[in-house]
């Protein structure tokens, strides 16, 4: 194929927004979590990989009925 001007990436065709300060990685650092902070991130993130998740109550009339 031949690399002609219609070939032209048009995805970049606007320029890219300013960063979110958020990315800047110059300024306050973050504070180190506490032990206390830690043990019970690791308490919550154990109970979410374990605990059931909820369901929907399913309805008790069949669809003839809900009609």
């Amino acid at each position: 194929m031949s690399n002609t001007e219609r070939d032209v990436d048009h995805a970049l065709a606007y320029p890219e927004p300013l960063a979110s300060p958020l990315w800047h990685r110059h300024g306050a650092q973050a504070r180190p979590l506490t032990d206390a902070q830690k043990r019970r991130n690791r308490e919550l993130l154990v109970l979410a990989q374990y605990a059931p998740r909820p369901r929907a109550p399913r309805p008790t009339e069949t669809l003839a009925e809900a009609s």
